[in-house]
């Protein structure tokens, strides 16, 4: 999910760029911090400093209604031009690569959560006999947030990587400016979007009043509360490479995050490498349906997928200079072979999210391609079949890229914040993030966010 990991691809594709094209590739890196602002300033002004940027999937809909960025449309079945097919791009993925019907983002890295458990410790007889006694049924992988809220306290406070020390029951990434508040948008997805609510979740697209004080979205948030109890205080405080640390080092049995940490799993240093399962993001037996201003029941446990995260891929600058240039460096960079490696060596930001890049029977990627980058067997396959699931899931959590976006998201950061601190109620946190909210949308006029919302959601 870091944009700084992303250079070292392109680093890699330099040579073989310039052989093919006679272009000269320069290559500006910048932090993920300055990155957005150093586009945006480039555009605003019309300078053309780059020709291309490794993009957030939540800039598109500013880039686009900005006029910034162009379609590649013209370039793509080019014979010019690496080929590369969108159409192994998996669903939800798939869905953030275009916008109103143009296509602007190159496929490259497909984020989105899923959960990671510790297979050894759920198929531990004595941890089963102990659970089913406490809890009165059998100790398995969480499909409910639930039975996830119960494995947590479980193993909370027992020692699960043999050194002696207690150890968590899970571990998060909640500090401010972390991307703390892309956990409570998977984690709050089953509790407002379902077969009768599939795309309210963000905004009423007729109004742009916020719906974030909705039952569904407060019952979720009151739920997050009272799992942070069950791991370390400290990770209020966490950004999200110390979470990720924690999880690496057999220190707690559950987490939930990006595709990342499966491929930093099989590293030399790992602790949990051969031990580490994963699966979708629990779901619900209810969920609030805005439109219908009830709870809404579900037979089979209410789970939402989810393309939560950057997505980061290519996009090209109106102002470019050279834009055919760099169309051919994005789709280099996205043919087939190249991605299938950069998905599978897992430690580069890069996630899964083509066709290929899935084992049978979801895809038609070979263990192979993965077992030389180090993988565990199994720990591959419950990797790839999560993913699979997630991205081909019906029930989607809207993915917002309008105007203004992230300042919306750093508002609701905040808010989640001062809720799992305990400085504010769930209820109130969340009034407080619909007010900012309103605010935002205000000062971006209300008439100009509508129309970006309704077309993002295809409206």
């Amino acid at each position: 999910m870091n944009a700084d990991q992303v250079r070292l691809n392109l680093h890699e594709v330099k040579e073989e760029f310039e052989a093919a094209t006679g272009a000269k590739l320069n290559i500006v890196e910048v932090t993920s911090d300055e990155h957005f602002a150093r586009l945006i300033s480039d555009v605003t002004n019309r300078v053309g400093k780059y020709d291309l940027s490794i993009a957030g999937a939540w800039w598109l809909g500013e880039l686009v209604e900005g006029d910034s960025i162009v379609s590649y449309d013209k370039y793509y079945r080019d014979p010019r031009f690496p080929k590369w097919n969108i159409d192994d791009v998996l669903p939800a993925p798939r869905s953030q690569l275009e916008y109103a019907g143009r296509k602007y983002m190159v496929s490259n890295d497909h984020d989105g959560q899923v959960m990671y458990y510790r297979r050894d410790l759920l198929a531990d007889p004595r941890h089963q006999a102990a659970f089913k006694q406490k809890y009165g049924y059998a100790l398995g992988v969480p499909r409910t947030w639930d039975q996830f809220r119960d494995v947590a306290e479980y193993f909370n406070g027992k020692d699960l990587n043999g050194d002696g020390i207690p150890d968590h029951g899970l571990s998060l990434h909640l500090k401010v400016g972390g991307y703390g508040m892309f956990h409570f948008m998977s984690f709050s997805a089953p509790f407002v979007i379902g077969p009768g609510n599939p795309k309210l979740y963000w905004f009423d697209p007729q109004t742009m009043k916020p719906l974030l004080e909705s039952p569904g979205h407060v019952r979720a948030l009151e739920v997050l509360v009272d799992l942070v109890r069950f791991g370390p205080k400290e990770m209020l405080n966490w950004n999200i490479g110390t979470s990720w640390d924690d999880f690496l080092k057999g220190q707690a049995a559950l987490t939930f995050t990006w595709g990342d940490l499966g491929g930093l799993a099989q590293q030399e240093g790992s602790k949990v490498r051969g031990k580490i399962g994963t699966a979708a993001i629990p779901g619900t037996r209810e969920y609030y349906g805005v439109a219908q201003h009830r709870w809404i029941k579900t037979a089979q446990p209410n789970q939402v997928g989810n393309v939560t995260g950057a997505s980061w891929a290519g996009v090209i600058s109106r102002y470019s200079k050279a834009p055919e240039a760099a169309y051919y460096l994005l789709a280099l960079m996205a043919t087939k072979e190249k991605s299938m490696v950069y998905a599978a060596r897992g430690w580069d930001a890069v996630d899964p999210g083509r066709r290929f890049h899935f084992l049978p029977p979801d895809g038609n990627a070979k263990i192979e391609d993965y077992l030389r980058f180090g993988w565990a067997e199994a720990d591959v396959r419950d990797y790839s079949h999560a993913y699979f699931g997630n991205f081909t899931n019906k029930l989607q959590l809207p993915y917002l890229r309008i105007p203004g976006t992230f300042s919306y998201w750093q508002a609701l950061d905040v808010r989640l914040s001062e809720a799992v601190t305990g400085q504010l109620s769930p209820e109130a946190a969340l009034k407080a993030a619909s007010i900012d909210f309103e605010e935002i949308t205000i000062r971006l006029g209300r008439e100009r966010q509508k129309r970006a919302y309704r077309t993002s959601l295809g409206l």
